[in-house]
């Protein structure tokens, strides 16, 4: 896309540190040397950092003029467990860890954005910089509540900001109410009877009946949720302990489930429970099912979605869509948003090569020129939330 911003940061400084963050990547809380980089920088720009908050994470204070009210912005840190399979340059060093969902991008744009409002000011209040770990497993926004982050960083508001493969580069994407799905993890054990594969009568095959629930789980979504509610439920695992002529005693179904409010998260717990226990009674055998939330629906509040879109909509070139449909993935932000309004953006990242790639694909790769977007959509944000 033409007519790129060009916020007054050094650009190629950023391409390079986010070049440096991509080769070595960390995971889930484990994202000591990104932190101590990301920390450094923010001090050198003249914030007031707090370092280790919910075990890892960095919030950095920005305060200009005599204003009360305060915001807060994020971005996560961690990498994914994968090996990368891209031909960039500055590929992946550590072997099975890769930036596979762009977090260096969303961290460095972060920290761009910081270094602009530092350097020019054009607000009124205080900017919480907030640079959360463990996104990827759904723990690191919550720890961060735990430790106090709305009672030691108060802030009014919190806003996110997430790369979207496939948008292009320059557009953004949001809307009111629910953006992102939640996730559920269920794991249904069943326990029968083994024995010889010659011999079924003799036995209680929980293989059999396992076979039987995955099937009745898929009535959840098409005869218990109504068709105007989304839901999905997906069994992904079924493992035994059986051999070629062996019936197994005991079976395990994994999977999850995903939807967007409350409500359906309920119905499908509820129905999934009296399927496992009906289907396992009536073939005599046991069976227990273990299902808890993961992942937070994302649910997006209408004035701070009027205002990051407005943000958004002042780029010169910029292509913005406020009534985007859900996207059926889910995010940590999320559980941000249980306790502050807010609003979770998305941020093209290009169609074609590395950056058309899904995010969580191993040929993915952040697009360095949706930086310059992103630090620009970040400072108007805050000098039109926090106005003189």
């Amino acid at each position: 896309m033409s007519g790129a911003p060009t916020p007054r940061v050094d650009l190629r400084e950023l391409e390079s540190l986010r070049h440096a963050l991509h080769r070595a990547p960390e995971t889930g809380f484990e994202v000591s040397a990104t932190a101590a980089t990301l920390a450094e920088r923010l001090r050198t720009a003249g914030l007031a950092v707090t370092t280790g908050v919910g075990g890892s994470g960095v919030v950095a204070a920005l305060q200009r003029g005599q204003g009360n009210a305060a915001i807060g912005l994020r971005a996560d840190m961690d990498a994914l467990p994968i090996t990368e399979r891209t031909e960039c340059a500055h590929r992946s060093t550590v072997e099975g860890k890769f930036h596979g969902c762009g977090h260096d991008g969303h961290a460095t744009m972060l920290l761009g954005a910081a270094q602009a409002l530092a350097a020019e000011g054009g607000f009124e209040g205080t900017v919480y910089f907030v640079f959360q770990p463990d996104e990827e497993n759904g723990r690191g926004a919550q720890a961060m509540i735990d430790d106090g982050l709305f009672k030691r960083f108060p802030m009014d508001a919190i806003f996110g900001l997430h790369n979207l493969p496939g948008l292009p580069v320059g557009a953004f994407a949001t809307r009111t109410g629910a953006f992102t799905a939640f996730e559920e993890i269920f794991t249904i054990e069943v326990e029968g009877r083994g024995g010889h594969a010659s011999s079924p009568q003799h036995a209680i095959d929980p293989l059999v009946i396992g076979s039987e629930i995955v099937l009745a789980l898929q009535t959840i979504v098409s005869r218990a949720l109504s068709p105007g509610d989304f839901g999905v439920v997906s069994a992904t695992e079924f493992i035994t302990d059986g051999a070629r002529n062996i019936l197994p005693g005991t079976v395990t179904i994994r999977g999850d489930t995903r939807g967007y409010d409350d409500a359906v998260s309920a119905t499908i717990e509820q129905r999934m429970r009296a399927l496992v226990e009906g289907i396992a009674t009536a073939h005599g055998a046991r069976a227990n099912l273990r299902y808890e939330r993961e992942f937070e629906p994302t649910i997006n509040t209408a004035t701070e979605v009027q205002q990051a879109a407005g943000a958004a909509r002042g780029i010169a070139g910029a292509q913005v869509d406020d009534a985007h449909a859900p996207m059926g993935f889910s995010e940590d932000f999320a559980r941000f948003l249980r306790h502050r309004p807010g609003c979770f953006m998305l941020l093209g990242n290009g169609t074609e090569g590395p950056h058309g790639a899904p995010l969580h694909n191993p040929r993915y790769d952040f697009n360095d020129t949706a930086m310059a977007w992103g630090i620009e959509y970040w400072t108007r944000l805050v000098r039109a939330r926090l106005a003189p």
